[in-house]
């Protein structure tokens, strides 16, 4: 039986991916959670075989939490399922030791392969993400600047991009705002910018935002 922890800050999108798994004999819904701590928490009382986890959760977010999870023995696979594009966040969670990203609109029959591979202790790459990784192992591929940031700085300069003021992203990612004006300080000097507008153009012509 594969156990399966189901995270997203939506009673909804958690029952409805609960009912798609429950028309496979083999997995079994042990938890839900819709904070990054709960996940946390789960993981160290009970345990379970694969997370799908969302990105976007009150608190600690998704890439957080798997750089949580990452840290776990023994520690469960973690299947991204999330709203963002495969251009946003894709490439940044498999490196930081995701076993896929899937988007939200995916056929429920590719989330249960995904969950079977992942309990497998394989990664699920879809073809487009294949190529995506393949361009970024090419020695002779320019490396982007956003590449260079932190988790955090690359979350703030996707919010940015986005049109979120600093008291938004400090809500959202439950932060100071003076704490989000020193990441802002720090993903600028790091993208040799000078304001928002440049993220911005930078964000949208990378594909990072919709």
């Amino acid at each position: 039986m594969i156990r399966v922890l189901i995270a997203d800050d939506h009673p909804v999108v958690r029952r409805g991916i609960g009912q798609i798994l429950a028309g496979a004999a083999e997995m079994e819904v042990v938890a839900e959670a819709s904070t990054g701590q709960e996940v946390l928490d789960h993981i160290d009382r009970r345990g379970c075989d694969v997370v799908l986890l969302d990105l976007s959760m009150p608190g600690q977010g998704g890439l957080e939490v798997l750089e949580q999870v990452r840290k776990r023995k023994p520690r469960p696979a973690v299947l991204v399922l999330t709203i963002h594009p495969e251009a946003q966040y894709a490439t940044r969670v498999l490196k930081a030791g995701a076993a896929g990203f899937l988007s939200k609109g995916s056929m429920p029959e590719e989330l249960l392969q995904a969950i079977r591979i992942a309990a497998q202790g394989r990664r699920y790459i879809t073809p487009s993400l294949a190529e995506r990784l393949a361009a970024e192992l090419d020695p002779g591929a320019e490396r982007v600047p956003h590449e260079r940031l932190s988790t955090r700085e690359y979350q703030v300069l996707c919010l940015i991009a986005s049109g979120k003021t600093v008291g938004e992203i400090s809500a959202a990612l439950s932060l100071s705002a003076k704490t989000i004006s020193t990441y802002r300080s720090r993903l600028l000097e790091k993208m040799g910018m000078k304001t928002n507008a440049e993220l911005t153009h930078y964000a949208f012509h990378h594909q990072l935002v919709d």
